[in-house]
């Protein structure tokens, strides 16, 4: 008997250009080498409607996102009610398939008790109203601290209210599903790690010639690191230190422009991504949130030579045998100091084979994933 999934994304996600996308995109790829046919539901706000995402669904459904005033709602959080789409459910119930609802985003129609009847399963990218609360402290804008603050505490009612359904929740972390079983109350949840992009590491050994930070520059918390290493870490550490990603601002350009040592690359695709990765020294990644799994880290663990971030980059991932972990900016002066100069040996190549081969196999993780849905 055929297997048939509904997958229902709070984004479109190729290309797998983003955390969220990432892992969506190749759960996807995963399940269908497995046999599973897939009926993809996409909220799209910009992104398109690629051809690339047809090879490995069965069906592919858009549907528009309420952005702005139009999607707030008294009930729910923001990032839920804009995907309120009656569209959505007309076709969920067209039969009696699982379905795979991607971020507490998609979770409309459950809390609604729609669903009621179906097997349902939420994949969790975050504890959200943990990642809002801490987007409400690092900002710098009071309205957005004010729409932060309101969307954490909405977000921690509606969390707890998914948490009392019936569904089967799946955490990337073993921290989230720990939080979501003490502070939410959930009996029904366990962790699954995230999907990646690679069979095997894409490390190469010897020496890089440059450190590296790379993320989406557009997320304030990235912009505040990228300023963060700029000010406190290589004002005064003379190595070569390059910031890549998308849409930095024109604040950022100028700070990353001011010394003879560093630089940024604005809008790199992701071949120009993988190459600055592969031939960096080092990605430099500390973090000041401490939520779900931060996607650069497992792109830089797999595809980089040395890591050297903060507790909070690793905390609840697998990841931290493969990194150096500084807690001070004169630590990470220091290590980046003792890096610069150390050969990337093979003996740390085997290291990241070892996590995907334990860890964060896509073929291991999906057969979890297939016997959760369809024999448990």
């Amino acid at each position: 008997m055929e297997n048939h999934l509904h997958i229902v994304s709070f984004d479109v996600p190729y290309p797998p250009d983003y955390g969220g996308a990432f892992e969506v995109y190749f759960k996807i790829r995963s399940l269908s080498e497995k046999g599973v046919k897939i009926h993809l539901h996409c909220f799209e706000y910009g992104r398109g409607k690629p051809k690339e995402l047809e090879q490995y669904c069965e069906q592919v459904h858009y549907y528009q996102r309420n952005t702005g005033h139009k999607g707030l709602s008294v009930s729910a959080p923001y990032i839920v009610s804009s995907r309120a789409n009656e569209e959505l459910i007309i076709n969920l119930e067209k039969d009696n398939h699982p379905i795979l609802l991607e971020g507490i985003h998609c979770t409309y129609f459950l809390q609604l008790g729609s669903l009621k009847d179906r097997k349902v399963i939420v994949r969790l990218h975050n504890v959200e109203c943990n990642y809002y609360r801490q987007l409400a402290r690092q900002s710098r804008s009071l309205s957005k601290k004010f729409f932060y603050l309101r969307e954490a505490i909405m977000l921690r009612k509606y969390e707890k209210k998914i948490a009392a359904s019936k569904a089967l929740i799946l955490a990337m972390t073993e921290k989230d599903a720990a939080f979501y079983r003490t502070e939410l109350g959930a009996k029904n949840v366990d962790f699954l790690p995230a999907f990646i992009g690679w069979d095997f590491p894409l490390c190469q050994e010897g020496l890089g010639t440059f450190c590296l930070y790379h993320g989406n520059l557009s997320v304030p918390e990235n912009e505040k690191v990228a300023i963060w290493l700029l000010d406190h870490v290589f004002s005064n550490l003379e190595i070569p230190f390059v910031i890549a990603g998308k849409n930095p601002s024109a604040h950022l350009e100028k700070l990353a422009h001011k010394k003879k040592h560093t630089c940024i690359v604005a809008n790199p695709s992701d071949k120009e991504m993988q190459d600055l990765i592969q031939k960096a020294q080092m990605n430099i990644l500390p973090s000041f949130t401490s939520t779900g799994v931060k996607f650069k880290l497992l792109y830089s663990v797999f595809c980089g030579r040395h890591c050297v971030v903060n507790e909070k980059m690793t905390e609840g991932t697998e990841l931290g045998p493969a990194c150096h972990v500084a807690t001070t900016e004169n630590a990470f002066k220091s290590i980046i100091m003792q890096l610069y100069r150390k050969p990337f040996e093979e003996e740390e190549v085997q290291l990241r084979e070892n996590l995907i081969h334990h860890y964060y196999n896509n073929s291991k993780t999906a057969a979890q994933l297939i016997n959760w849905i369809w024999t448990k």
